[in-house]
């Protein structure tokens, strides 16, 4: 066992303290998650905050139950946003001329991210923190479980270097400003050099990424939010015959403006069965 864990969790604790705290703001998207329920208990401490919890209608999304456990727990205004399918459809348009993309995956992730910064804006909040960034840091995601020392210091290196979140530029979009704590110069830097061995570990027979995050809030946090396993945003709020197939077709047309300032008309077709997508580019 690691020797010198007590010691690694004060300094990430002291240091992500600061870091919320140079980047305040009058609500969290919080989805009740490891990342976001620690940002929520700490900015608490500072300043009221809004909490917004975005869930699909008439489905089971679970991050509406560890949501209201944590707003709960810390007396926050928790404004939780029922959205239809209309809804994020309608917003689809806005993802694609937002991150100039077309990736379905993208696509699918950024537009929950949209519908609850939209939400945001909607009740007030002109500033909103988002736990981006941690997993990215801290090895959080699951297909890097299997990699150790060097190899896992090379794909982390990767991904730091290609990094990006859509809730930057989809707040910008909005007219709101998204704060992201963990990518705070101090803790990010920390976090980065701290060794991989504190980011994947076994904690009672199963693997966890950002071990290190979970072991110092463990005390702080209730525990099934402390150790509750990764739940991507699309999974926690969205229903699963969204993830896997759009077994409808949805004809999406936006405007966009080329450098020499004439109409590029896109007409995007989405067909998404087993994350596949057809796209049609129709110049006027």
């Amino acid at each position: 066992m690691l020797s010198d864990v007590d010691e690694v969790c004060s300094k990430l604790r002291i240091l992500l303290e600061k870091a919320v705290k140079n980047n305040l703001a009058e609500g969290i998207l919080l989805s009740g998650g490891l990342d976001t329920s620690i940002l929520a208990v700490i900015a608490s401490k500072f300043i009221s905050l809004k909490a917004i919890t975005v869930a699909f209608q008439n489905a089971p999304a679970p991050d509406v139950e560890y949501a209201v456990l944590m707003a709960s727990k810390l007396g926050l205004k928790h404004i939780i946003h029922v959205f239809n399918e209309d809804e994020l459809y309608d917003g689809i348009p806005m993802v694609v001329k937002t991150m100039k993309s077309f990736d379905p995956m993208e696509i699918r992730n950024s537009v929950t991210i949209y519908v609850g910064l939209k939400a945001a804006k909607e009740n007030g909040v002109s500033t909103i923190m988002t736990g981006d960034g941690s997993d990215e840091i801290l090895a959080g995601y699951s297909f890097l479980f299997g990699l150790e020392g060097e190899k896992l210091d090379l794909e982390l290196k990767k991904m730091w270097n290609v990094m990006a979140f859509s809730s930057i530029l989809l707040a910008k979009a909005l007219e709101i400003e998204a704060k992201l704590p963990y990518l705070d110069p101090a803790f990010k830097d920390f976090a980065m050099k701290l060794d991989s061995q504190y980011k994947i570990q076994t904690e009672n027979g199963r693997t966890y990424g950002k071990w290190i995050l979970h072991k110092a809030f463990e005390n702080i946090l209730p525990r099934e939010i402390a150790w509750r396993v990764k739940t991507p945003i699309e999974y926690g709020s969205e229903p699963p015959r969204f993830q896997t197939s759009l077994t409808g077709r949805f004809l999406i047309q936006s405007s966009m403006k080329r450098e020499e300032d004439t109409s590029l008309k896109i007409e995007l077709q989405f067909a998404i069965r087993s994350n596949c997508s057809i796209m049609r580019f129709i110049d006027h």
